[in-house]
């Protein structure tokens, strides 16, 4: 039997189901993040915002509160970037992408070929072992030891490191305070090697977050998980090939991957006005087989001269305009004429996104 085509607007509705863009879930923050396979956080306010959006009643102090607790930790995963995990998802994630991290900073970072990274990551466990330290003063242990101050960037990739509050919070936005993850994630990796104790097998582990990338994100094609995992592909096919998923083509014929409980909405969905925060995961590349953001208005969200991007605004499951927060307020600036009950729609989502910024307390 030919494997099922699926439309633009059917996989557009599969990705806002999955990532509870269609309907918000009433869940606490790390349940939330782990069905969603985190949320990306170079700005952690996106992480609150973006809860915001995918959860019923939400209030900032639930997810300050779950860091402080552990809940959810804050830390580099997928392609090196800080995202918000649930806890017990940052020990398997981190070990699916740890050998691929190392070789691309290794390959990006000509400097770093005269350096033992194990040994300067084995330096930076050292300064970590009484509790957390910020970034300037880990930077200036490794100077005085007369390592180079680029050499922190990749001795994460061979220790593995969490920043932690009370940094990396909404009223403290910058995550410049380092912890080592086994202090506060049990099973993280306990050395600058490769994994040990309880950190699971790497296949085992690249299954895992494949999966957990399909059941947030799928249908979608090995290439898009590559992108989103920053595995190589060959180690993407090995791993699908590995797992229990169902098949079916896009449009252009190409091959789409699934879980095989994943929900699949009619296309003819509803699918309401909804905020995004900075980098949220739907309107990356990874993801461009939604046209969650379509291609005409990518230029506009994504570009060399805004590195944290833009705040958008879904209407009908896309990308219609950008938003700020400015003078007590959140205002829109849509793409283009909205119908009226469409704008109706976005100024009472912007109201509310509105009180959600007035909240007293973090």
């Amino acid at each position: 039997m030919a494997d099922r085509v699926l439309t633009t607007r059917e996989l557009n509705r599969a990705l806002l189901a999955r990532q509870l863009l269609l309907e918000r879930a009433n869940l606490p923050p790390d349940r939330t993040l782990a069905a969603v396979c985190g949320l990306q956080t170079q700005h952690a306010p996106s992480g609150y915002l973006g809860l915001w959006s995918r959860t019923a009643g939400f209030r900032r102090a639930a997810l300050t509160d779950a860091l402080h607790r552990g809940a959810v930790v804050q830390g580099w995963a997928m392609r090196s970037t800080i995202h918000m995990l649930a806890a017990e998802d940052y020990a398997p994630f981190t070990a699916a992408v740890r050998a691929a991290r190392r070789a691309r900073w290794l390959r990006a970072e000509k400097r770093a070929a005269g350096l033992d990274m194990p040994a300067v990551a084995a330096a930076v466990r050292r300064y970590l072992a009484d509790g957390p330290l910020p970034q300037a003063r880990i930077v200036a242990l490794l100077a005085a030891d007369g390592v180079p101050a680029f050499a922190f960037a990749g001795a994460q990739l061979w220790v593995d490191l969490l920043r932690v509050p009370p940094a990396g919070t909404w009223n403290r936005p910058r995550a410049n305070v380092f912890a080592l993850a086994e202090h506060v994630v049990p099973g993280a990796s306990p050395g600058p090697g490769d994994p040990q104790g309880g950190a699971p097998h790497e296949d085992a582990a690249r299954d895992l977050l494949l999966v957990r990338y399909l059941r947030a994100f799928g249908p979608a094609s090995a290439g898009d998980a590559a992108s989103f995992t920053g595995l190589p592909p060959a180690v993407v096919r090995a791993a699908l090939a590995r797992c229990d998923v169902r098949r079916f083509r896009d449009g252009a014929g190409g091959e789409l991957v699934d879980v095989p409980d994943g929900p699949l909405p009619d296309a003819a969905t509803p699918a309401p006005v909804r905020f995004l925060p900075t980098w949220d995961a739907t309107l990356l590349a990874h993801a461009r087989r939604t046209q969650v953001l379509p291609d005409v208005h990518r230029p506009r969200v994504f570009a060399t001269s805004m590195p944290r991007s833009v705040p958008t605004f879904l209407v009908d499951g896309q990308v219609a305009g950008t938003w700020r927060y400015a003078d007590g307020r959140v205002v829109v600036t849509p793409f283009h004429d909205l119908p009226p009950a469409v704008d109706r729609e976005l100024a009472a989502e912007a109201e509310r996104l509105t009180a959600f910024h007035h909240h007293h307390g973090d």
